[in-house]
């Protein structure tokens, strides 16, 4: 097992919560994205690395046939669990690794989610094969949103919250900061993460045309307290403002994720 999967096997509570209580501004303008791009309902869709089913299930909710396929059978057994208490059904729950989705027939969704899978793979050539294998999947046309995470998301995150890596393991910081390469074995799982300018040019290695590029977290990385605490008419507000911020070039760093959605064209 590798340490991604024990990872998730453990902390797949932590996971369902990370984007309904603490993250709700990823979970939002994601979600916003996606909706947005999508074909109308009941489109075939697949979430590769779905985790506990945020997506597939809210997808689900919205009509959509969706199969969840995950590395980590502690996500997917709560994601059964999930599922059910929202009473939706998924079409299936596969246990796989995204680098080898041979069990698929080609061409058989209208779109495909990789919303986490690209976090943990430390080679670029295993990034494009994970994508590469999700381009197989769709029909001519069939779109792929795909998220990283970006080089200073850890170092933003230490210094919201107090873990002293920066200044008790300097070589480690250097290390994270010009390689993008986590694999300490201490807190995350393995990981990389990206530089904004990687992710188009690897999107469209895997041949897909780019449709677009943001931020996940807009404006509100690490600044997402008081927002999380509104509702109403003040809370659509402020989702409007930052789905607006995570679209601007200039703040692509400064979110914890992008989010890339590409095209597979036909021919």
């Amino acid at each position: 097992m590798s340490n991604v999967e024990k990872y998730y096997d453990e902390n797949a509570q932590f996971e369902w919560d990370r984007l309904g209580i603490r993250h709700r501004a990823e979970f939002e303008n994601t979600m916003r994205a996606i909706a947005e791009f999508l074909p109308p309902a009941p489109a075939r869709l697949i979430d590769i690395g779905g985790g506990p089913g945020r997506y597939a299930i809210a997808l689900a909710e919205r009509g959509y046939r969706v199969t969840l396929l995950d590395l980590s059978t502690g996500n997917l057994e709560l994601a059964k669990q999930k599922a059910a208490e929202a009473k939706v059904e998924l079409e299936a729950f596969v246990h796989a690794d995204a680098r080898d989705l041979s069990a698929f027939p080609e061409g058989s969704f209208e779109a495909a989610l990789l919303l986490g899978p690209l976090y943990h793979l430390h080679k670029l050539e295993e990034r494009r094969i994970a994508l590469e294998q999700a381009r197989r999947l769709l029909k001519p046309g069939g779109l792929v949103f795909a998220s990283v995470i970006t080089r200073f998301a850890s170092f933003r995150d230490a210094a919201v919250h107090g873990y002293t890596y920066v200044e008790d393991n300097p070589a480690y910081a250097e290390k994270l900061l010009t390689t993008g390469v986590h694999d300490s074995g201490i807190g995350f799982a393995d990981a990389y993460f990206a530089r904004p300018e990687e992710v188009v040019p690897l999107g469209e290695s895997a041949g897909f045309t780019a449709l677009r590029l943001m931020g996940c977290q807009g404006i509100l990385a690490g600044h997402e307290d008081y927002v999380n605490s509104l509702s109403g008419a003040a809370h659509q507000v402020w989702l409007d403002f930052n789905y607006r911020f995570a679209q601007e070039p200039s703040l692509l760093g400064a979110s914890d994720h992008l989010l890339f959605i590409g095209r597979k064209e036909a021919g």
